[in-house]
């Protein structure tokens, strides 16, 4: 396993991480699985308090309660289910955000949480007063570290100007490079960690049928994956090749995966005994399909 500090903070994660949403729903399954990756080398994992209505990180802090000190846990918040059960709203204030905290933290059976982030994030939130919370719950001990899960660059700058954050959480893969426009580079400079959800664009670069995908039509998908095969040949599958074209941008220092099968994730972390990708590969990759640019939120 490699590792690395999440940005500028003293948090040394895998540069694989767990991602929980897809954990099955037996806590037994799901044990098991998170012991296989602790016993692999992963520290990193990442679960929010939207997943399951606060159920997925019961389950996750079943399963690393007795292992705390080896794992860096990451959780989120934002979002608030409504009392009928029907559905989330936004609900980003500070005084939200302070109830939230100690909700997840008897949830995850945890005195801290190592990277709390929220969970989405318009330009209308009251950034000072979410950024004011963060660093209060920093103060009292109940989180280390804070940061954002955003795909929207206007929230992004402005989070990266206004706050100390550790990192952003965006999607990223061969099939959605948009933040190569100007959020990769924007990240690499402030040295804040970038986390790559959605490498394997939901499997459309691993084997399923393809599909439209973004503003992508499917044939123009099914290019980009049969180009990942190629390049996979015979030394790495589809999932491999996917996660290392995603850890070769040098502002990525963690690939998040959703991982539901035993399967899946002795798949993704044979990714770390590949070699990396070269140029010439790269290029073939590029090459398949171009990259878009944002269209909205810019």
């Amino acid at each position: 396993m490699e590792y690395i500090y999440l940005g500028k903070s003293q948090l040394k994660v895998s540069r694989f991480g767990f991602g929980c949403m897809s954990l099955p729903a037996d806590q037994k399954e799901s044990e098991s699985l998170i012991t296989q990756a602790l016993d692999k080398g992963v520290n990193f994992f990442d679960t929010a308090d939207l997943y399951e209505k606060g159920e997925n990180e019961i389950r996750v802090g079943q399963a690393l309660h007795t292992r705390r000190k080896d794992v860096i846990l990451a959780t989120k918040v934002g979002n608030r289910w409504r009392a009928d059960g029907s559905g989330w709203d936004w609900s980003p204030s500070g005084a939200y955000i302070t109830g939230a905290v100690e909700q997840s933290l008897k949830r995850l059976r945890t005195d801290y949480i190592d990277l709390y982030q929220l969970h989405g994030g318009t330009v209308e939130d009251p950034a000072d007063e979410i950024v004011e919370t963060f660093e209060k719950l920093k103060r009292e001990g109940k989180i280390r570290y804070y940061g954002i899960s955003s795909i929207r660059p206007n929230v992004i700058r402005s989070y990266v100007e206004h706050s100390r954050i550790a990192s952003v959480m965006m999607q990223y893969s061969l099939l959605d490079r948009r933040p190569d426009e100007s959020i990769t580079a924007l990240l690499k400079e402030h040295e804040i960690g970038m986390i790559a959800r959605g490498s394997l664009a939901q499997g459309l670069l691993t084997g399923k049928e393809p599909k439209n995908y973004l503003s992508y039509s499917a044939e123009e998908v099914g290019k980009a994956a049969r180009a990942i095969m190629a390049v996979s040949g015979l030394h790495r599958s589809p999932a491999q090749t996917a996660l290392r074209y995603v850890l070769h941008q040098p502002a990525v220092q963690v690939a998040l995966v959703g991982i539901r099968t035993s399967a899946q994730l002795s798949d993704a972390l044979g990714a770390f005994d590949t070699s990396i990708l070269n140029t010439d590969e790269i290029t073939i990759l590029e090459e398949s399909i171009q990259a878009l640019a944002y269209t909205d939120h810019r």
